[in-house]
């Protein structure tokens, strides 16, 4: 399953990827697992518990490693420089999986208390006012793009803050997306505008409370957001010690919260897995950035990228 999480800006949307990614690798079963950090703010690998200066290879400084192993000897893909972040897969592409070993891997994860990691990079100096971040985002779109996770696979994903997930055709690439939401107006406010433009593309939110102290707090989140609450976490010392940048044993978390973890699981391995619609989507996103600027960026008519024929997922039964 690719797990998304997002929410407003200090929700604790990193904290509890974060978590959720740690609950995943702790498991009984240990079902593989990648966690995947796209937010600008890069704060996934502390919250996993790295060191603050421990330097993690950069996914949107390998980009061009990237296209070229993803391409393959796809024919309908000229070169690698004329791969853009929605171009799909298709046949003579390669493809990847979340454990298996390739060069990608090699190059960009690294594993963080157990997490596999991969971090699309901070926003540096020389990007400042000639760069957008989603082009640093674009790596992390093109990896999901040409990944097969089977049953019991895990991609988490700690996306940018706020409406600005939907700068880019990224949000459709998830079978399960959580957003974290306190209980503040503000929270909500992201929470009805994240709806309004995910219902267009069938994708389906399940709200997380975050930073609950009572009963109140939670009549507060049903009643506005209604049945997308899925579950919530209360006020506690292991998150608190989270957000300051602490690294906790899992065992030291509250029982409640605990049962969180187990419904988010729950919801991610209930959702359907409808690969045909994860093809026409990642073709409709990709034809829409071909005509709004990457044609005229490559010279080329980058729709023919597109091979009607090919879908994602396919793979694991043939």
């Amino acid at each position: 399953m690719k797990i998304a999480f997002v929410g407003k800006g200090g929700s604790g949307k990193t904290t509890l990827a974060a978590l959720l990614a740690r609950h995943l690798a702790a498991a009984p079963d240990q079902p593989p697992l990648l966690a995947v950090d796209a937010d600008i703010n890069q704060h996934l690998a502390a919250a996993l518990g790295a060191v603050q200066d421990a330097a993690l290879p950069a996914l949107g400084d390998h980009l061009a490693e990237i296209k070229e192993y993803l391409r393959g000897d796809n024919p309908r893909i000229s070169s690698a420089a004329a791969m853009v972040k929605t171009t799909p897969p298709g046949r003579g592409s390669r493809l990847l999986t979340i454990a298996g070993t390739n060069p990608v891997y090699d190059a960009t994860v690294r594993e963080v208390d157990g997490v596999r990691l991969a971090v699309t990079g901070p926003f540096a100096e020389r990007d400042l006012g000639v760069a957008c971040y989603h082009s640093k985002v674009g790596a992390v779109e093109l990896l999901l793009n040409h990944l097969v996770d089977g049953p019991g696979e895990y991609a988490v994903v700690d996306m940018t803050a706020g409406a600005d997930s939907f700068a880019s055709g990224l949000f459709t690439r998830f079978d399960a997306t959580f957003l974290v939401c306190e209980p503040t107006v503000r929270s909500v406010g992201v929470y009805k505008q994240y709806l309004g433009y995910a219902a267009d593309h069938g994708v389906r939110v399940h709200v997380v409370g975050n930073k609950v102290a009572d009963e109140s707090d939670v009549e507060f989140l049903r009643t506005h957001v209604g049945p997308d609450l899925l579950t919530w976490f209360s006020r506690s010392d292991w998150v608190r010690a989270a957000e300051r940048g602490q690294t906790l044993s899992l065992d030291a978390l509250e029982p409640a919260n605990h049962a969180a973890l187990r419904r988010i699981r729950a919801a991610a391995d209930a959702a359907e897995k409808d690969w045909p619609r994860y093809a026409r989507q990642a073709a409709e996103f990709h034809r829409r950035n071909a005509a709004a600027w990457a044609n005229d960026r490559t010279g080329e008519d980058l729709a023919d990228q597109i091979d009607p024929d090919f879908v994602l997922g396919d793979q694991l039964v043939h």
